[in-house]
């Protein structure tokens, strides 16, 4: 009973946040409002790099071409389909809104400023959900939680203990889906990143998520 007040507890938390983040307007460079995945309460989190530029018209992060490619991923090494997957795993982002283009045309790289801002609400979600698994995809997701970050091919593949925001789990990083990038696609690159869905499938955190 008191495990059931306390899951109870959470999720009206969860929600409260996730509505206020949907009123987050604080970084006035940011092309769009806040994406989010929902109050899905969840040991298992995704926390990808920014949205682009159809997430926030189709209202759910990963929602274009790289989540096609991450979402086969997880179907084809995971054995969940996208529905799956969103309806068992928080999925958040180091920055919630579309920064907009840069001057060649690519997706502008959040400021510092920016991601000091949306670490906020990481850091709260982190207290609320207390996480067993982490899922970093993409280099800028990564270098939030290791202080060092060397090259993909020593990254992904790996599983590391981390502390983040006075909370302690395991990170596993991934290599964005981005089709821009053919890293995820080539040796060694490919291997490594089926490694690292393994260890996601393996993890405690995974098979207990929902």
């Amino acid at each position: 009973m008191d495990n059931d007040l306390t899951i109870s507890s959470r999720q009206l938390r969860l929600r409260q946040h996730v509505q206020m983040l949907y009123s987050c307007r604080k970084c006035t460079r940011m092309q769009s409002h806040p994406v989010s995945g929902g109050p899905v309460l969840s040991r298992v989190m995704l926390v990808g790099q920014a949205p682009g530029i159809k997430e926030p018209i189709l209202g759910r992060p990963f929602a274009w071409t790289a989540g096609k490619a991450m979402f086969k991923w997880f179907q084809d090494e995971l054995g969940v389909t996208e529905t799956q997957f969103r309806e068992t795993v928080y999925m958040a982002a180091v920055c919630r809104c579309f920064p907009g283009k840069n001057a060649q045309g690519g997706d502008r790289v959040p400021s510092t400023q920016e991601i000091a801002f949306c670490s906020e609400w990481l850091r709260t979600e982190l207290a609320i959900l207390e996480p067993g698994l982490v899922i970093a995809v993409g280099k800028l997701a990564i270098g939030q939680f290791l202080d060092e970050l060397p090259n993909l091919t020593e990254l992904v593949g790996q599983s590391a203990r981390v502390e983040k925001f006075g909370r302690v789990f395991d990170l596993v990083p991934l290599p964005h889906p981005s089709g821009a990038s053919p890293w995820s696609r080539i040796e060694p690159g490919r291997t490594l990143t089926k490694r690292a869905l393994a260890l996601i499938r393996n993890h405690p955190a995974w098979m207990e998520r929902a």
